[in-house]
């Protein structure tokens, strides 16, 4: 562990990392103003919110899926620009349009980019990087993924109060910071692989069958959790519920952002020094107090705190899944294994919105308690196991 600690931080994990700041900074932006424009200058109803973010969240997630095999079959650098190029034109193109089908135009092209950079982009994140390091390593790309998540809304809402409140020009300004991210990408480098004669012969999704039966057990139970993990949306309309004003709610996720980024980095390095199943289980733990308590409370003071809790959640499992996932398979299944598990986990999340919002009713107690009841049963399984694993970090497998 002693050559550990400088080895993790290269050049492509720095460069990608601010590649993802610049471009979270552009989404989320956007995101808390988006359904305003929509419902007050293109007036569109409301459903056309709800059904604009689930074809753009369901596009992405179907991407991810071919991706995935894409990055192992092909070079992964271009796979990354090409993603990063179709979200900065899906926001180009929110910005042109003036009707809500342009948006949602726009809003499909920027999460099909999503879906197509994420998988070969965690594989380059890790390339030659010892599995022992690759909880740090995605620790600080998620940290620096979701700072983004805190300067955007920031400056949206600051845009916001000095354009007068018009939405318009700041979708343009967003389109900055996502063009500066291609530009980025071009300095990442690539490693070169060996590819044989047979392999530039096989079907692209050939290779899916060889990943190892212990990657399809774990991505299955971390995908089931995504069952009953609702988008943060619905988080949102609850505070918005108890008394939060419009600018409190964008705050909220600012501030639930911001403990995510802080607490990104040390869950990483916590995970590779006690394993990443009971850094995980503790995640679950944060996610069963965090929805367990807002199903439960209408205290705003308490709500913040809970917003607080739940970004510990996020800290603790996103980066920390993406590095139990890449420590199961070698380098040459790397992007099939995330793009594979990204894919899943967001439809299983797209499901748990349609049921939670189907039985929000007036206040969303309901299936705020029935997840947070039953994420806890799953930290309580995860914890055992993480007991029973005496540390839990997966032998990696190379064959």
């Amino acid at each position: 562990m002693g050559t550990v600690p400088r080895a993790w931080l290269t050049r492509n994990v720095r460069l990608l990392s601010a590649v993802s700041f610049l471009q979270d900074t552009a989404s989320e932006l956007l995101y808390p103003l988006l359904p305003i424009y929509l419902t007050t200058v293109l007036g569109a109803p409301p459903a056309v919110v709800g059904a604009i973010e689930g074809a753009a969240e369901g596009a992405a997630s179907m991407t991810k899926l071919a991706s995935g095999p894409l990055g192992d079959r092909f070079a992964r650098r271009p796979l990354i620009a090409t993603g990063y190029g179709m979200a900065a034109l899906g926001k180009v193109m929110v910005a042109a349009f003036v009707s809500w089908h342009g948006v949602l135009a726009g809003r499909v092209v920027d999460r099909l980019g999503k879906g197509l950079r994420g998988a070969p982009r965690d594989a380059l994140l890790v390339a030659g990087i010892d599995d022992a390091a690759r909880g740090r390593v995605f620790g600080f790309h998620r940290a620096m993924d979701t700072a983004g998540a805190v300067v955007g809304p920031l400056i949206g809402l600051a845009g916001y109060e000095l354009l007068d409140h018009r939405i318009g020009p700041l979708l343009w300004i967003a389109a900055v910071p996502a063009a500066l991210s291609v530009a980025l990408v071009f300095l990442v480098r690539e490693p070169r692989r060996v590819q044989t004669t047979t392999g530039t012969r096989e079907p692209v999704f050939a290779r899916v069958k060889d990943l190892p039966r212990r990657y399809w057990r774990i991505c299955a139970a971390l995908v089931a959790f995504g069952l009953i993990n609702f988008p943060d949306a619905l988080l949102l309309l609850r505070l918005s519920e108890i008394g939060f004003s419009v600018v409190d709610v964008i705050l909220a996720y600012v501030g639930y952002n911001l403990v995510y980024a802080l607490a990104s980095f040390p869950a990483g390095l916590l995970a590779d020094r006690i394993g990443r199943i009971p850094v995980f289980g503790i995640g679950l733990v944060f996610f069963a107090i965090g929805y367990t308590g807002l199903g439960l409370t209408t205290d705003r003071g308490a709500a913040w705190l809970l917003i607080g809790v739940y970004g510990l959640f996020t800290a603790c499992t996103d980066g920390v899944g993406k590095a139990w996932i890449s420590s199961l398979v070698g380098p040459d299944l790397q992007a099939s294994a995330q793009g594979i598990y990204g894919g899943a986990s967001g439809f299983a999340i797209l499901f748990a919105g349609v049921w939670a919002g189907l039985a929000w009713g007036s206040d969303g107690t309901l299936p705020l308690l029935v997840s947070g009841v039953a994420g806890a049963g799953f930290a309580v399984a995860m914890l055992v196991v993480g007991y029973r694993a005496k540390g839990g970090v997966p032998t990696p497998v190379i064959e």
